[in-house]
């Protein structure tokens, strides 16, 4: 029998990565073996093509080099993390997978949702997030938040503009994928999002 795979997406400074953790820890409480891992990243090479992604010194990388990248460090990521994980039973947690890519990407720098999708069709071997929490909030409230953290990478450091094209992308892939994602108010506090993540997830299990 499979795992879960959960998706965490959502603007920069949405507060994903605290709702992870909560997350993480009230299903291992109910008896889950939860995998967090996140994307970029994940895995040794993936990290790597990380760093080179959001490295600053970077900003003139080409758009389609963006995309290979990202779509290359999520093949590695799946075939060393995920799909073993998945196989195996366990609960993965990613904080963001290919919708990140196709509103970042196809979107926001204009390569178009086909083309993203195409290339990273070869990238996930068919597997996909059960349940993806798309986390909204504006995009001026995000950027605040992570200028406050300190010190941005080089997609952090993109226009107003692009972010609110990223924004807007979101928008159009919940009316794309309505069965899977569950939209969440980020605006909201800690305990109320974690509320409605865990009854969504309570949701989907006994269906």
């Amino acid at each position: 029998m499979g795992g879960l795979f959960i998706t965490i997406e959502g603007p920069d400074g949405s507060g994903k990565s605290t709702q992870i953790k909560k997350l993480a820890e009230y299903l291992e409480q109910k008896g889950h073996a939860v995998i967090l891992t996140r994307e970029p990243g994940g895995t040794k090479i993936s990290e790597k093509i990380r760093e080179i992604i959001l490295d600053k010194e970077n900003m003139e990388m080409d758009p389609v080099t963006e995309a290979l990248l990202y779509a290359a460090s999520r093949a590695q990521h799946v075939a060393e993390v995920i799909q073993p994980a998945l196989e195996s039973g366990k609960t993965v947690i990613c904080d963001r997978f290919v919708d990140s890519s196709i509103v970042y990407q196809g979107i926001g720098r204009g390569l178009g949702i086909e083309a993203v999708e195409n290339v990273n069709r070869i990238a996930v071997k068919n597997i996909l997030p059960k349940i993806t929490f798309l986390f909204q909030l504006c995009p001026e409230i995000g950027l605040e938040r992570k200028t406050e953290q300190g010190e941005k990478d080089r997609l952090e450091q993109e226009t107003l503009d692009f972010h609110q094209k990223v924004f807007e992308g979101y928008q159009g892939l919940k009316a794309l994928y309505p069965q899977r994602i569950v939209v969440v108010d980020a605006s909201r506090s800690i305990e109320e999002i974690h509320k409605d993540i865990i009854l969504a997830i309570e949701k989907r299990m006994k269906g």
